[in-house]
This record gives structure tokens, sequence and C-alpha cells, in this order.
């Protein structure tokens, strides 16, 4: 697929709400029938359109995936739509009226940006993603705030918005890349150019080391459901800050500069910091929150003997502590009945899966174990997620 203009004629569109939910099992059946009647050419285009809005329905909901137009980069490498909002969110706080999304990509950003109010000059330099861009713009009705061009962004003058969004590429030939100066454009450009406008945002991997953040920008990571989605650079904000949000609603841990917590005996209770907040370097935030330590010093589990709820970490209730020992898990389990094991692990080379089968679960129970080194040695930890106690009703002992 190099051209989307067939698909946005009426044929075209008629054509993509017959094939929405064709199942991939039936396409040939499928396009077979439908080529009696239409171009080769444009069913298979439709066919590819339909499979690639299925898979962005995980992104952007049904309702929105089933209207707009993808390239299959544009489906990898889009922001989730609850991300997206929420970034959109925190610029129309900030009075922000106008963006220059630059690497626009297919345009989720610039669609966030303008069901916030905010009017959107939206960039890239390849044509059929532009397309797909101005396409959704014009189908989601936002076409009035969404100005797409099709250029290099680092030709484009953004004096004339309020704020600069930059999400460089971060794939190329062979799959991700790790190097900032790789990216394309490059970080050092995408910094320049933030530098230079009111305030701006980079969308960055996840991944990128502390040492890379310039020490004008503010760091924040976002998960959503748990998952780490991406991080971000703020410019215009407060140097230096770290941030770590967690979606949906957001949560926000942000921090106190704390030092690393202290190493302790396993507790009653084990918390497992999400994603965001180790990428962020937030553990020791979370251990002071819940009074508790770590159970190692290079792992980002923390133990408490209280159980201390808290949105930035999920809680287990830890009932056995064994050296690795795959015999003796095998026995546990088999006494506790146990058939549903989740496995989890940080800090060990064995992979869950492959504990899984040597143990063979089997039973009524379920149980969590987790893989790791306390003060060094490898340990297992068998337990459950932690319950808050229930409280009781007023007038009972």
């Amino acid at each position: 697929m190099n051209d989307l203009a067939p698909l946005l004629t009426p044929e075209g569109r008629a054509l993509l709400d017959e094939v929405r939910d064709t199942d991939p099992a039936q396409e040939l059946a499928v396009a077979t029938r439908l080529r009696r009647e239409h171009p080769a050419e444009l069913v298979s285009a439709a066919l590819g359109q339909a499979r690639l809005r299925q898979r962005a329905a995980a992104k952007f909901g049904e309702a929105d995936a089933g209207r707009m137009f993808f390239t299959p980069n544009g489906v990898e490498q889009s922001t989730r739509a609850s991300v997206a909002a929420y970034r959109a969110g925190r610029m129309k706080e900030w009075g922000v009226t106008s963006v220059a999304d630059l690497c626009c990509g297919i345009g989720g950003d610039a669609i966030a940006l303008a069901r916030a109010g905010i009017r959107v000059l939206a960039v890239d330099r390849d044509p059929l993603t532009a397309a797909a861009a101005r396409a959704n713009a014009e189908t989601l009705g936002l076409g009035e705030l969404i100005e797409v061009r099709e250029a290099d962004v680092t030709e484009v003058a953004t004096a004339g918005c309020d704020a600069v969004f930059v999400d460089p590429a971060r794939r190329g030939g062979r799959g991700r890349v790790f190097d900032p100066e790789a990216y394309s454009p490059p970080l050092s450009w995408a910094v320049a150019t933030a530098l230079g406008a009111p305030r701006a945002a980079l969308k960055i991997a996840p991944g990128i080391p502390h040492e890379a953040i310039p020490a004008e920008a503010e760091a924040e990571w976002i998960s959503d459901g748990g998952d780490v989605k991406e991080a971000v650079l703020w410019f215009g904000t407060e140097p230096g800050l770290v941030r770590a949000t967690l979606l949906p609603g957001p949560r926000t841990l942000l921090s106190r500069r704390l030092p690393d917590p202290r190493v302790r005996p396993v507790g009653r209770y084990l918390y497992e910091p999400d994603g965001a907040v180790i990428r962020a370097h937030l553990v020791a935030e979370v251990a002071e929150e819940v009074g508790g330590g770590l159970l190692d010093e290079t792992i980002a589990y923390v133990t408490a003997d209280e159980l201390r709820p808290t949105p930035y970490a999920s809680a287990y209730e830890i009932t056995d502590q064994l050296p690795f020992n795959v015999k003796k898990l095998k026995a546990l389990l088999r006494e506790r009945e146990v058939g549903t094991l989740t496995v989890k692990k940080r800090g060990s080379a064995v992979e869950p899966e492959e504990l899984r089968k040597k143990v063979k679960p089997q039973g009524p129970h379920a149980a969590t174990v987790f893989l790791t080194r306390v003060a060094g040695a490898p340990t297992m930890l068998i337990g459950a997620p932690a319950r808050p106690a229930a409280t009781g009703a007023p007038g009972t002992a």
C-alpha cells in the first residue's frame, strides 16, 4: 500500500466498511469474492487497512481505529490514545493554544491535542504517513484544527507556535534504535529545537540513560495499565524534576531526591513497584511510603512488615522464603495444591515458562513465586496478592 487515495473514494470507503470485521483466516475467500466486483489492488488495500485497524484498536479504541487510516509503521510507533490525551492535557493546563507536532506519524498526538482545543501544525516527511495523518484529521472532524504538512521537520519554522512536540523515529532498518543520537532526527537536534521554544515536549524511549537527560529538562516516565509506554522530556517546566505517572488516573509520583533505601530482611509483604517508578529511579520514594527496604541493593523489590496500599506498587503477602531449588518448589506447590502459578523474576536468569514446565503445577489453588536475590543469594519467595484487612462494621469487635 503506497497510496491512500483509492481508499478515500466512496467505493474505497464502502469496501472498508464491508471488510471491517474480516477474520484473517477468511481473507482469501473474501478477496476472491470481492475481486469479481472491485479492482484487485483496491481489495488488497482494503483488507490490509482492515488488518491495521484491528491491530490499532488496542491503542486507539475500536470506535476511532475503525474509522482511521494507518500504515504498518504508524500502528507500531504511534502513541497510545490515553497517553497522548494525558500529555495534551498537561499542555492545555499551561495555556498552550498551538503546537508544532514534528514527526507526527499518522496523527495520534495531533488528534489528542486538537481534541483538547489546541491548534496543531503536524509535520512528517513521509508522503504516505502525512496522507494518513491528513485523512485521520478529516475523518475525525478535526480538520479545522490540524494542518498537516509533508516536509522535513528540520526545515519547518515553529516560531508561531506556543509549544513544540517532537517524536523522533526510534526504529531503523534493523529494528529499535537505542542510541539517542541515532534517532531520526537526533536527540541533540530535538533538544536544541525544544530550547528555542516557549514550551516543548520530546517523546523518547523509556530506557534512555538518566545521564543523557539534559539539565534543562523535566523527565517523566509514563505507564498505562502497568505497562511502561514512554518517557517524555518537558521543557519550560521545572528543570531537573523527575516524575513517574501512572495511567489511568493520572497518579504522579515526584522525586524527592532520597538516598537509596537500606537493605533489610524479608518482611511479611513484598512490593513490586510500577515499571514507570523503576525507570524513573523512584523506588526509594515507594520504599519510604510503605516503610520498607530493599531485598537486595541491586533489585527493585521492596519488602516491609506492614501493608500500606500504594498506587505505585503492587503488594504481595509472602508466606515462604526458600533458597532457589526447583525440587523444593515443586514439592511445596504439590503440598499446597497450587495449579495456577504466576512466576515473576528480577535478578534471576531462570525463564518463567521453563520453571512452570518443571514444577508442573496442579490443583485448585493459586500462588505467586518471585525468583530474585536476597542479600546477593538466589532466592524464591512464595506468596499471593495482598488483601487489605476488612474493616468491621460499626459496633463490632
